[in-house]
C-alpha cells in the first residue's frame, strides 16, 4: 500500500468492532449517551419539569458520574432542544410560552394528521391488528385508572401509527417534536375526561384507516392532537418548577 494511500474504512466497522468471527459487535454507549437518555425521559415523563434547574454537580452526584460526561450530555440535550440557558442561573428544562406551545401543538397535528392519512393507504393487515391490541391495553390502563401508565402505551399507539404510515421523513419529525412538548402533552393526559377522550378519538382514527378512508383519517388524527393543544390553558400553570 502507497504510504500516501489512507486505508478505506468499512461502513460496518464504523458501527461497532469486528470480532475475530468477523462478527460486527455493537460499541456499548457511554456514560455521556446513557445519562442523555436517561434524563430525555425524566424530561419527557415529567420527572424533570419544564423551567426545572439541571445542576451539574447535583447530576454528577446523583449518577456517580465525573463532571466531563454529564456536561457531553446536557450538551447533547441542548442541541435536542430540551434544555435551554438562562445566563447565570445555569441550565434549564426548556420551557415554552403558551402561544409557542399551542403552534408546537398544531404542527403536531398536522404531521400526525399526515401519518394517519398515507397509515390509512400502506398499512399492512398486522399493522393494523398490532394498533388494535395497544388501543385494547389502553383501555385496560384506563379502566384501572393509571394514568402513568395510560401514558406510556399512548405513546405506543402513535409510534405504531408512524410506522403504518411507512414514511420514514414524516415519521421523524413527529418524533422529534413529540419529544420537544413530551412533559406537556404528558400532563394533559392527568386532565379530568382526557383518557377517556383519547380512547374515543383512538377508536376514530383506527376506524378510518381499517376503511381504507385517507381523509377521514387525517381530520381525525389531527383534530385528536389539536384537542390536547386547546386544553394547555387549564393545566399550564401546574408546570412551574418545583420549590
Amino acid at each position: 500500500m502507497n504510504a500516501k494511500t489512507k486505508p478505506r474504512r468499512d461502513k460496518q466497522a464504523e458501527k461497532g468492532v469486528i470480532t475475530p468471527d468477523l462478527r460486527v459487535r455493537e460499541r456499548q454507549p457511554t456514560r455521556a449517551v446513557e445519562l442523555r437518555d436517561r434524563l430525555e425521559q425524566m424530561i419527557l415523563d415529567g420527572t424533570l419539569r419544564p423551567g426545572e434547574r439541571l445542576d451539574e454537580m447535583e447530576l454528577s452526584r446523583q449518577f456517580g458520574l465525573s463532571r466531563t460526561p454529564v456536561r457531553e450530555a446536557i450538551k447533547s440535550l441542548f442541541a435536542l432542544g430540551l434544555v435551554e440557558a438562562r445566563g447565570r442561573q445555569g441550565t434549564h428544562v426548556a420551557e415554552l410560552s403558551i402561544p409557542v406551545l399551542i403552534e408546537m401543538f398544531e404542527v403536531m397535528a398536522a404531521l400526525e394528521g399526515l401519518c394517519a392519512k398515507l397509515a390509512a393507504r400502506r398499512a399492512l393487515p398486522a399493522e393494523r391488528a398490532a394498533m388494535r391490541a395497544v388501543h385494547d391495553r389502553l383501555a385496560v390502563a384506563y379502566a384501572e385508572g393509571d394514568p402513568a401508565a395510560f401514558y406510556r402505551i399512548n405513546q405506543e399507539f402513535h409510534d405504531l401509527l408512524y410506522q403504518a404510515a411507512h414514511t420514514h421523513y414524516i415519521a421523524d419529525q413527529a418524533v422529534q417534536l413529540r419529544r420537544r412538548i413530551g412533559a406537556y402533552r404528558m400532563q394533559a393526559t392527568y386532565q379530568p375526561g382526557r383518557m377517556y377522550s383519547t380512547l374515543s378519538e383512538h377508536q376514530q382514527i383506527m376506524n378510518a384507516i381499517d376503511a381504507q378512508e385517507p381523509e377521514a383519517a387525517y381530520e381525525c388524527a389531527r383534530k385528536h392532537v389539536e384537542l390536547l393543544g386547546d386544553q394547555l390553558a387549564d393545566f399550564i400553570s401546574t408546570l412551574s418548577p418545583r420549590s
